[in-house]
């Protein structure tokens, strides 16, 4: 087809079909991780990075502009990324928005410009870019489309076509930029991801009947979907029975202090409420008993749209039903004792929040009940449950800067997968001093917070968590998904792993003997303490054998034991 323009219609389609052919492939993206780890998630960050972004695109509909889809794309984007390579993504994606959001067509001028930017946006977010990655296939369609232009492509076909072809040539390069990816027989993931939405995108553009619809969002804090679907579950008891949702299309200055007086007058008529306010635009869920109140005052602030009021009772009376007496007596049960934990969680918040803040305080990325405990005896004011497979989104992090109390946040990732998200949050918080500690373990986390004296600064603080950090090894035990060669060490498909801070330190068979290995691999002569933390698939028993092994061995260390409960690792270990 000789095809010169799109318009913003066409670029929404684009957008979803990228973000569909990308979900569709997240699995065997998800296996491409270097590490033959059972918690390869890439393709999982991605496309709920993506789909964040496509869901505010499809709420759209059919006839938004371009602007109000390059919106979409940016801010769902930028909330909901998950992982270095969904902030990575979303990096792109607020480059290329931002290029192309005052354009009423796009033609091959206006892509190369776009995706030009999109790349310097990216890089700019990454402190230190590393070739052989995601950027670097980015750089590469930037490269091409640049190269097209000057030679005078005009057909969006031709263009789109060899862009992509390019892209998958760059990919295919990827193993020989990083030793690590050639070793494992794998290209880079990130990367992968990357060509799926752009070989979606184009299959949309030339035609390919494409389902385009979105299952609700189980994900993120910026996505009213999810919490209605959350939110609205079925009670035995409702007490505010429409479950109303709306967007905000602002007229006006929708500064914090109107932020907050919005939500306060939503609190007074409901419950169940979310509001998320993104430049000019605002989404808002609330449950309440008169819909018509919330509808009256958000007009005040602008046009609405994407209007959806739901009768919660009927809903129930109809799911009630269809269950028996018993199994709704159950159900009833759970949701009143959920609704008391809720109620109490909320009380206890409102009163947190109705204090003067404190000067400093702690969030924490931790996952396992014994990790979760050890964090909140530290004086950790809020633990984000997450981790390896689980990484919170961006959102998910301003979510929990909301519930913190303090002048001053210090966040501690305990993942290097996490710490591009806490940074991007970081950027997008104004009325609270955040500061990320880069900690890519949780032995560093946990580092970091015992090392912190109330009576010192932040900055100096945060000096001295940065300090401790660099002085502690990890450790941890898992198992491989599948064979492979790393770091000249064979590994079959289930055996243990023992990996550290620069690679796999050991592999074989035997769980105990590949612990001992690794950490004898970690100790050196300045060791004083060794931390064992087991995870929840260890026997306290066999755990308790492991330390009383290691206090034969190294005499002269400390050894700590204790239930971590994480999954996946056998053993998190730290050596100081």
């Amino acid at each position: 087809m000789d095809l010169q323009q799109i318009d913003a219609k066409m670029l929404s389609k684009m957008f979803l079909a990228g973000a569909k052919n990308l979900e569709n492939k997240k699995e065997w993206i998800n296996e491409l991780n270097v590490f033959p780890v059972p918690d390869g998630d890439t393709g999982t960050n991605m496309t709920m990075t993506i789909m964040s972004a496509a869901r505010e695109v499809s709420a759209l509909g059919e006839n938004a502009d371009m602007g109000s889809i390059c919106k979409a794309i940016s801010s769902g984007s930028l909330r909901g990324a998950r992982g270095n390579s969904g902030v990575i993504l979303s990096q792109l994606f607020r480059g290329f928005t931002k290029s192309i959001r005052e354009e009423s067509i796009l033609t091959v001028p206006v892509f190369t410009a776009a995706f030009e930017k999109a790349v310097e946006t990216a890089y700019k977010a990454v402190m230190k870019p590393k070739e052989g990655t995601i950027l670097t296939v980015a750089r590469g369609v930037s490269e091409k489309a640049k190269e097209l232009s000057e030679d005078g492509v005009e057909n969006l076909e031709e263009f789109f076509g060899a862009v992509l072809e390019h892209a998958r040539y760059v990919l295919s390069q990827t193993p020989e930029m990083l030793p690590v990816l050639k070793q494992a027989g794998v290209v880079d993931s990130g990367g992968q991801g990357l060509v799926e939405v752009l070989s979606g995108a184009f299959e949309a553009f030339l035609g390919k009947e494409v389902d385009l619809s979105l299952a609700p969002s189980d994900q993120g804090a910026s996505s009213v979907s999810r919490s209605a679907s959350m939110e609205a579950q079925a009670e035995a008891e409702i007490k505010f029975g429409y479950c109303t949702e709306f967007i905000i299309l602002l007229n006006k200055p929708f500064n914090v202090k109107a932020e907050m007086d919005f939500k306060a007058y939503l609190e007074s008529i409901g419950d169940s409420i979310v509001c998320v306010a993104d430049e000019d635009v605002v989404k808002v869920h609330v449950h309440t008993n008169d819909p018509g109140l919330a509808i009256q005052k958000a007009l005040k602030y602008g046009a609405l749209s994407n209007m959806k009021i739901d009768n919660m009772r009927l809903e129930h009376q109809e799911k009630l039903f269809k269950m028996s007496e018993k199994e709704a007596s159950q159900k009833a049960a759970e949701e009143t004792e959920k609704k008391a934990g809720e109620a109490k969680k909320e009380s206890e918040a409102a009163e947190e929040a109705n204090k003067p803040p404190k000067a400093m305080g702690f969030i924490a990325v931790s996952i396992g009940e014994g990790l979760n405990e050890i964090f909140s005896s530290l004086g950790v004011d809020y633990i984000i449950e997450g981790g390896q497979t689980m990484n919170p989104s961006t959102a998910d992090i301003l979510d929990a800067v909301e519930k913190v109390n303090a002048e001053t946040i210090f966040i501690l990732p305990n993942n290097k997968n996490i710490i591009l998200a806490a940074n991007q949050a970081a950027e997008l918080v104004t009325d609270k001093n955040l500061l990320v500690i880069p900690t890519k373990t949780i032995p560093q986390g946990i580092t970091a917070v015992i090392n912190f004296v109330p009576e010192l600064s932040a900055d100096e603080n945060e000096e001295a968590m940065l300090r401790e950090i660099t002085n502690v090894k990890t450790g941890q035990v898992t198992y491989a998904v599948r064979d492979t060669v790393i770091d000249d060490k064979e590994i079959r498909k289930g055996d243990y792993m023992g990996i550290g801070d620069k690679g796999i330190l050991a592999a074989g068979e035997s769980l105990t003997n590949i612990t001992e290995k690794m950490v004898s691999e970690m100790v050196d002569d300045a060791s004083e303490l060794i931390s064992v933390y087991f995870g929840c698939d260890v026997d306290e028993a066999d755990a308790q054998l492991l330390k009383e092994s290691l206090e034969s061995a190294y005499p002269s260390c400390d050894i700590e034991l204790q239930y971590g409960g994480q999954p996946i690792y056998y053993y998190v270990i730290s050596v100081e």
